[in-house]
């Protein structure tokens, strides 16, 4: 869908790739730093005042030194060697996630020929947790993927559940992934990490790409057990090698003198929540379902009644009006009449958006009959 957008123009609440510029101080910082002689590669564990800052981050939240951390070519490569390394360690993995699923979570599995399994929610979005043992026993379950807010849909796993999640993995030794990369886009209620159970069990992603809206950086890092740090740092000089090596300076400078970019995300995170609830209202407006969520980058809402499609809707609405979204069934088998919407964007692209919708359903013959029916619905009810 991004690929139409650039191809024919339009809006792209499509792909994940926030509307926003990166801080302005990273930027000046990022020019500065054209002329140094730091163009060559970095050092494979990263940079080493990047890394002090990182830890010196999470020293507030655990006793993390520097083999426990690895800075790597954004979240995706550091998801990628977890999952390379422990598919060698076991040979074999049996994959849970929670549906819908981040695409990366069920495409690894495939790739390496590991079952994939992807587990529901109940319809207030909460675990049954007896349910998921029942499926982690049966299925034999080694490795489970978690990521809070997550994507597509932005639920935020409490601090119950994750402990409860915690127990079963500890008693069943399957490993869990968390990954925490939209951990700062939360509305209300900051994200609980449970950082005081880490463990050789768990593992940690995260990156700097959508904390600065800085995507195409491609800088992430992930926190593991110091037992796992020689062989996954040994995949990486042969896969990823090392994070790009001005980045890293550029994001060290601001971090330095930002306090780790504070007043930047606390902007971004208003920005996201202000986009979130007006496109959340206008959506209901025009008959689509919303599952209310708590944070991350997405609304992951239901078709009005008359789509059975949530792919054929999506073309139709980019062929008619330029506007891009993803298709549900992208992330699920029960995503069908679902669409996920980005809406880390500007207001006037928000804007922009609800008018396009508005007018789809207007020009629509089908839609209008919808319309005109909700209309009067709402005409009456007052």
């Amino acid at each position: 869908m991004s690929g139409k957008v650039k191809a024919h123009g339009g809006i792209n609440l499509a792909q994940g790739i926030p509307g926003f510029e990166p801080p302005v101080q990273l930027l000046d910082i990022l020019s500065k730093l054209a002329n140094k002689e730091i163009h060559q590669y970095a050092p494979a564990l990263g940079n080493a005042q990047l890394a002090k800052s990182i830890l010196d981050k999470y020293s507030l939240f655990g006793a993390f030194q520097p083999e426990n951390l690895l800075i790597t070519n954004g979240a995706t490569e550091a998801i990628s060697l977890i999952y390379t390394y422990l598919n060698r360690k076991h040979n074999k993995l049996t994959v849970l996630g929670f549906d819908p699923v981040y695409e990366t979570y069920s495409n690894l599995p495939k790739i390496f020929g590991d079952e994939f399994i992807a587990f529901s929610l109940d319809e207030n979005l909460k675990i049954d947790f007896e349910k998921l043992t029942q499926t982690i026993t049966e299925k034999k379950v080694n490795l489970i993927f978690l990521n809070t807010p997550g994507n597509p849909l932005g639920k935020i796993w409490t601090k119950l559940e994750l402990e409860n999640l915690i127990e079963i993995i500890e008693k069943y030794n399957i490993y869990l992934i968390i990954d925490a990369v939209y951990r700062e886009i939360y509305f209300k209620t900051e994200p609980y990490i449970p950082f005081e159970h880490f463990s050789e069990k768990i593992f940690y992603v995260n990156s700097f790409s959508k904390l600065f809206s800085i995507t195409g950086w491609r800088l992430g890092y992930l926190l593991i057990h110091s037992s796992h740090y020689q062989q996954i740092r040994a995949i990486h000089d042969y896969i990823g090698l090392c994070a790009n090596s001005v980045m890293q300076q550029a994001v060290y400078e601001y971090i330095n003198v930002s306090n780790f970019g504070k007043n930047y995300v606390e902007k971004l995170r208003e920005k996201i929540t202000n986009s979130y609830t007006i496109l959340y209202d206008s959506l209901l407006e025009f008959g689509f379902e919303n599952v209310p969520v708590e944070g991350g980058y997405f609304i992951w809402t239901k078709l009005p009644e008359i789509y059975k499609s949530g792919y054929d809707f999506a073309m139709e609405l980019f062929e008619k009006e330029k506007l891009a979204v993803v298709p549900g069934e992208h992330f699920s088998s029960n995503g069908k009449q679902y669409i996920r919407i980005n809406i880390a964007r500007n207001l006037p692209e928000i804007y922009k958006a609800i008018a396009a919708l508005k007018h789809f359903f207007a020009d629509n013959s089908e839609a209008t009959r919808l319309f005109k029916r909700l209309t009067s619905a709402k005409a009456c009810h007052c």
